[in-house]
């Protein structure tokens, strides 16, 4: 190696620029700076992935900005959070608080939205120097939108979800006599086997009747000839979830079953053509409601159509009626309608999209939408 300058050809950190885009906020809040104690934000700013981390971030630069963690975690933080100075103690965040006045920092927002009463005593009481207030929502407002980072990890979830499902049929792993519980495990096994680092959330498998409860959990049921099987599940990938609903039909669909399928079928269609930017959410839910109401289905469909995903499996926007939302490009959104039928089965079909600048919406799962029969 040569005493000659070395100029690094890497692509800055995307944490770095999501803090540049908070201080932007922070100080249009008329705010010194924001002490950050939510751990999905404070991995979303700074790339942190244990336990215990807080940021106190300066208005002005990273310079006069300090990450939090302690001493269980000084050797993962040092790789994980390279570009904040980094400040090791147990109680992190009270810490922060008590160094805020030293570094400049008089007016400190803090999280109003995920602090308690007694942990915002104990913050007023270290932050002499400073004056706590209220900052609910400034790292939300930027979570809401991804950044290409985001959206390659979720598009990777989505792919290990939809790879794991096309194996698990392959294999010849949905079958009658095998119960919920045994797809649900081996579904994640197989994502976890496929690079994910755990699933999304808890796997909803349910067969028969019980495919007509919106979020059954997997029991010892028993899968068997002419059953509805809904299966809604995710991978997690980086910190970042996917989300997919299918339902298939064991043997050949029924009639009715046929009917139902069809009628979701054609509704979740009509709310992912919706998904537009500048397009309230409330807009998209009612697009994919109607052919349901119409059809004399309204009262089950019992939940709204969908929800933001990212760091958190449900994040903003709110797909539903009441949703004062509003769609933006960069959004990751779900597009989930269902029809219930208590006591004989029901059908959802779910994929996770993303909101493009113009033009039709990116699907990020793949898995087929057409009426899967398992022999």
């Amino acid at each position: 190696m040569t005493g000659a300058a070395q100029t690094s050809t890497r692509s800055p950190r995307p944490q770095a620029a999501r803090r540049e885009a908070l201080r932007v906020r922070v100080r249009a809040a008329g705010l010194d700076g924001l002490l950050v104690t939510d751990l999905v934000n404070v991995r979303y700013l700074t790339g942190f992935t244990g336990s215990n981390g807080a940021l106190l971030l300066a208005a002005t630069d990273d310079a006069g900005s300090r990450f939090g963690t302690d001493g269980r975690y000084t050797i993962q933080a040092a790789a994980e959070v390279p570009d904040v100075p980094p400040l090791i103690e147990r109680a992190t965040a009270l810490a922060l608080a008590a160094r805020a006045s030293a570094l400049g920092i008089r007016r400190l927002g803090f999280e109003s939205d995920a602090v308690t009463v007694d942990a915002h005593a104990a913050l007023s009481a270290a932050a002499e120097g400073a004056t706590l207030e209220r900052a609910p929502g400034l790292v939300a407002q930027l979570r809401v939108i991804k950044d290409d980072a985001e959206v390659e990890a979720i598009r990777r979830a989505c792919a290990i979800a939809d790879t794991a499902l096309t194996d698990l049929l392959d294999a010849g792993g949905v079958r009658a006599g095998r119960t919920e519980r045994e797809i649900a495990l081996d579904l994640e096994f197989r994502m976890r086997a496929l690079g994910a680092d755990g699933p999304a959330f808890d796997s909803i498998v349910a067969a028969g009747p019980n495919s007509a409860i919106p979020h059954h959990s997997p029991t010892d049921v028993a899968l068997r000839p002419g059953d509805l099987l809904k299966l809604d599940f995710g991978a997690l990938v980086g910190g970042y979830h996917s989300d997919m609903t299918r339902t298939l039909v064991l043997g050949r669909a029924a009639d009715w079953q046929r009917e139902l399928y069809a009628l979701v079928h054609g509704a979740q269609a009509a709310g992912c053509a919706a998904v537009e930017a500048g397009v309230p959410a409330a807009d998209v839910d009612a697009a994919s409601r109607e052919p349901i109401t119409a059809a004399g289905r309204g009262p089950q469909f019992l939940h709204g159509l969908g929800h933001g995903v990212g760091l958190q499996i449900h994040e903003a926007p709110a797909l539903s009626a009441a949703s004062k939302d509003v769609l933006e490009a960069g959004m990751a959104v779900t597009v989930e309608p269902g029809v219930y039928l208590a006591g004989r089965g029901g059908v959802r079909i779910e994929d996770t999209l993303v909101v493009p600048g113009a033009g039709p919406a990116e699907t990020l799962t793949g898995f087929t939408k057409d009426l899967v029969q398992v022999a």
